[in-house]
């Protein structure tokens, strides 16, 4: 059994769109690890229809999310397609980060770890609590209120509100 420190995390998601809960995560990544990589899943067949967004998309918008917040800027960011384990292994991430918000989340995250163990026995799983003030935010619940034109603005950031709005026509 190794005992060396993990160096290098892996933040995986969909992130259709990024919200301030996920900036959270990463930001806190940040604090645990030397170095952190974000993850942009392609997710082809997420929710019986796919993303909103394309995986280009998504991963220009998660870069300009950390550009205008206060995560540091080596924060590596990639899409992939495939295995997250088969992701870590390539990038040379001993250990992947994911944010739980309620119950139900832990119970999904329970499943993926354990067999994420079962495939990559040198990847580690760490979980952060969600913080209080954005326990109740994700991508769905945002997608759908910029669809139906409520203003959100106070779940992602600026330039994100933008592509939504660009999306969504809102004004």
């Amino acid at each position: 059994m190794s005992t060396s420190r993990i160096a290098h995390a892996c933040v995986p998601g969909t992130f259709d769109p990024v919200t301030y809960g996920h900036l959270d995560v990463i930001r806190r990544s940040c604090r645990l690890f030397d170095r952190v990589t974000v993850a942009v899943a392609a997710s082809y067949g997420k929710n019986g229809t796919g993303p909103a967004f394309s995986l280009d998309e998504r991963v220009d918008m998660i870069r300009g999310a950390i550009a205008e917040s206060d995560i540091p800027s080596d924060v590596e960011v990639v899409g992939f397609e495939g295995l997250l384990v088969d992701l870590c292994h390539q990038i040379g991430a001993g250990a992947v980060v994911k944010g739980l918000r309620a119950a139900t989340d832990f119970e999904y995250e329970l499943q993926q770890a354990d067999l994420n163990n079962l495939m990559a026995p040198d990847i580690e799983s760490v979980y952060v609590m969600g913080s209080r003030e954005y326990g109740y935010i994700s991508s769905s619940i945002v997608r759908e209120l910029a669809a139906l034109g409520r203003d959100v603005s106070f779940l992602v950031p600026s330039s994100i509100d933008k592509r939504l709005k660009d999306r969504f026509g809102r004004s």
